[in-house]
C-alpha cells in the first residue's frame, strides 16, 4: 500500500520547521459562547449548519485576500497548500449559497485567486517560481506564491486545486466581465497542464517531480485519492493522457478487493482516500469496468470501507481509549509529534488517534454513524477539541492529547461532503462540467439504472441535474430529487418546441431518482428536457451527437 512519502515528509517539516511570514491577512478570533452552547437543542440540521460554517470561515479567513492564497493551517507561519486552495476555491460557492458572503465578495476572491494561479510565472528552475508545465508545487509562500521548503512539484494537488477551479467555473455562468473573465481562466490554467510530461514515459501518472531529484519513483498506481486526478488528466480538450483507458487500467491494476468486517470492498485504510474524489465528483450512478464486475460503485465501495472504519474502532484490537461506535475515525491527520497518514482495515499505523474529518468527510456514506459520532465528539470533548473553526484536526485519548491546529484539506472534507448529503450542491455544480464528462467516459464509466430511487439523503428542495453524459450517444442519464410526493412528468422536448419523448408521468415518493433517455431514434441536435410537479418546473438542455 503506498502513501505519498515525499507529501508526508513535507508536512512533518511543516510541523517541525516552522517559517515566519509577514501575513497580509487577519487572524481569527476564540470560540463564541453561541458556538458552545449545548447541541441537545439544535436538530442534526442545525448542528451540520454550524459545523459547516466555522469550517468556511477558515478559508475565508485564513487566506490572503489580495492574491486568493489559503494557508495549509491556521498558524501565522504556514504557507499556502495549494490543495486547501481547491478546497477554499469551492467553498466560496457554498458559502454564497447559505448566505454567509455576497455572490461579489466570492466573485472577487475567486478572480484574485485564478488570476495568481495563471500569471505567477512558471520554470523548471528550482526558485522564484509557481510550478512548471502546468503543474504546481505543492506548498508556496502565502505573499510571493513561489515555492517554499523544496516541495515537489505535485501532481494529485494540482488536480485538487483544479477541481476547485473548474467548480468555479461551471458556478459563476454569468454575463458579466468579471464572471467570464473566472471562467476563461479556468480554461487557461486547465488547458496548459502537461499530463503526458507526468507520465515520464509509462503509462501511470508519476506522484511528481522536483528540479533536484527528477520525476518521483511512485506512481500512482492502486486505490487512495487520486481517481479525480486522472479524471481530470484525461478530460483535458488540449492534453489529455495518450491513452487514458490504458492509464486507467494501469491505475486499477494495483486494486485491492478484500473482505473486512463482513463488508468487501476495494482497501485503502486511511479514509481520505475515499472521500476526496467524492467531494467533486458524484460516483452513485455510474461505474467504470472494475467496479461493473464487482456489481458495485465507488460511492458504495466509500461507504463499505468507512462502516469497516468504524467496525475496526468497536472492536479496537490495539486497546485504545476511547475507540467504539461514536468515537471513530482514522486517516491522516495531526497526531502527538508530527502528522501521519493512518487507517484500517487493514490497520496501518494505528496510534489512538481519532480524527473528526473521518467522520465528517464519509456524512454522505454514512449519515447515520457520521453525525452521531461528530455530535458525540462535540458534546464529550468540546472544551478541548472544538475553537474558532469548529473541529481541531484530530485527538488520542490514550496521551490526552488534542490537536492545537486546523488543516485545510481536513477542513474542506468536511465542509464539501456535508454540503453534498445536504444539498448535492458541489456534485451538481462540478458534474456540469463537459471536461469532467469527457475524462469519465474516455477512462471507462458509464451510467448505471433504469429508474430508480436512493435513500441517500432526504432531499431538501425540489431539483432537476444536467444529464450525463452530455453530449450524448445515443443513451444518456436524466437525475432529480423531490421533496415531496407528487406526480412527476418529465418530457424531452425539439427545439421547435415540440414534445417528442414522454420519459415519465407518474407518482412519485419523496426521494432521488434517475431515467435513461435513448435517442436512438431522434436525430442529431440540440433538445430540451423539462420536469413538471407540482408547483415545480424546471428546462435544461441537451446534446445528442451521433
Amino acid at each position: 500500500m503506498k502513501v505519498m512519502f515525499l507529501k508526508i515528509l513535507c508536512i512533518v517539516a511543516f510541523v517541525i520547521m516552522p517559517l515566519i511570514v509577514t501575513p497580509a491577512y487577519s487572524d481569527r478570533g476564540e470560540t463564541t459562547s453561541a458556538t458552545r452552547n449545548d447541541m441537545g437543542e439544535l436538530t442534526d440540521d442545525e448542528f451540520l449548519e454550524m459545523v459547516q460554517k466555522l469550517a468556511f470561515d477558515f478559508f475565508w479567513e485564513e487566506a490572503n485576500a489580495v492574491n486568493g492564497l489559503i494557508r495549509d493551517r491556521n498558524t501565522s507561519w504556514s504557507p499556502s497548500s495549494i490543495a486547501s486552495v481547491g478546497f477554499g476555491l469551492t467553498a466560496i460557492g457554498i458559502g454564497i449559497e447559505r448566505g454567509w458572503i455576497s455572490r461579489e465578495q466570492g466573485r472577487e476572491r475567486v478572480l484574485n485567486t485564478l488570476d495568481t494561479f495563471w500569471t505567477k510565472p512558471q520554470s523548471r528552475n528550482a526558485q522564484g517560481y509557481i510550478g512548471y508545465n502546468g503543474f504546481f508545487y505543492h506548498f508556496i509562500d502565502m505573499n510571493t506564491a513561489q515555492r517554499v521548503w523544496n516541495s515537489e512539484l505535485s501532481s494529485i494537488d494540482t488536480a485538487l486545486l483544479l477541481a476547485g477551479i473548474l467548480y468555479a467555473r461551471e458556478y459563476f455562468i454569468g454575463e458579466d466581465e468579471d464572471e467570464q473573465r473566472i471562467r476563461a481562466l479556468a480554461d487557461s490554467i486547465y488547458f496548459r497542464i502537461d499530463w503526458n510530461w507526468m507520465r515520464n514515459w509509462e503509462p501511470t501518472l508519476t506522484m511528481g517531480w522536483t528540479r533536484e531529484e527528477g520525476f518521483i519513483s511512485h506512481r500512482w498506481i492502486g486505490y487512495n485519492e487520486a481517481m479525480i486526478l486522472y479524471i481530470l488528466a484525461a478530460g483535458s480538450p488540449t492534453q489529455a493522457l495518450a491513452d487514458p483507458r490504458r492509464s486507467w487500467n494501469g491505475w486499477t491494476s494495483g486494486y485491492s478487493w478484500e473482505t473486512h468486517y463482513d463488508y468487501s470492498f476495494v482497501v485503502f485504510p486511511p479514509l481520505f482516500g475515499h472521500q476526496y474524489s467524492h467531494a467533486w465528483i458524484d460516483f452513485r450512478y455510474i461505474k467504470d469496468e472494475y467496479m461493473r464486475n464487482r456489481g458495485i460503485t465507488y460511492f458504495e465501495n466509500s461507504r463499505r470501507a468507512t462502516l469497516a472504519n468504524r467496525e475496526y474502532c468497536i472492536e479496537n484490537p490495539g486497546n485504545f481509549v476511547g475507540y467504539g461506535e461514536n468515537v471513530w475515525g482514522i486517516t491522516a491527520s495531526d497526531i502527538p509529534g508530527g502528522y501521519l497518514a493512518r487507517g484500517a482495515p487493514p490497520p496501518m499505523n494505528d496510534d489512538g488517534t481519532i480524527a473528526p474529518t473521518a467522520a465528517g468527510g464519509s456524512v454522505p456514506f454514512t449519515p447515520d454513524e457520521s453525525i452521531a459520532a461528530l455530535r458525540h465528539m462535540y458534546n464529550e470533548y468540546r472544551d478541548d477539541l472544538w475553537g474558532p473553526y469548529g473541529f481541531r484536526d484530530a485527538f488520542n485519548l490514550t496521551q490526552n492529547w488534542f490537536a492545537p491546529d486546523y488543516i485545510g484539506i481536513d477542513q474542506g472534507a468536511i465542509l464539501l461532503m456535508i454540503e453534498n448529503y445536504r444539498t448535492g450542491h458541489v456534485w451538481d455544480v462540478f458534474m456540469k462540467n463537459e471536461y469532467v464528462h469527457a475524462g469519465l467516459q474516455a477512462v471507462g464509466f458509464e451510467t448505471i439504472s433504469d429508474v430508480k430511487e436512493q435513500e441517500l439523503f432526504h432531499p431538501e428542495s425540489y431539483t432537476l441535474e444536467q444529464n450525463f453524459p452530455n453530449p450524448f450517444n445515443p443513451v444518456t442519464t436524466i437525475r432529480f430529487t423531490i421533496p415531496e410526493q407528487g406526480n412527476v412528468n418529465l418530457s424531452v422536448y425539439n427545439l421547435v418546441g415540440q414534445r417528442v419523448v414522454l420519459l415519465l408521468d407518474q407518482v412519485k415518493q419523496p426521494g432521488e431518482y434517475s431515467v435513461d433517455f435513448s435517442a436512438d431514434n431522434l436525430p442529431s441536435g440540440v433538445y430540451h428536457y423539462t420536469i413538471k410537479i407540482n408547483d415545480f418546473t424546471e428546462t435544461k438542455t441537451m446534446v445528442y451527437v451521433k
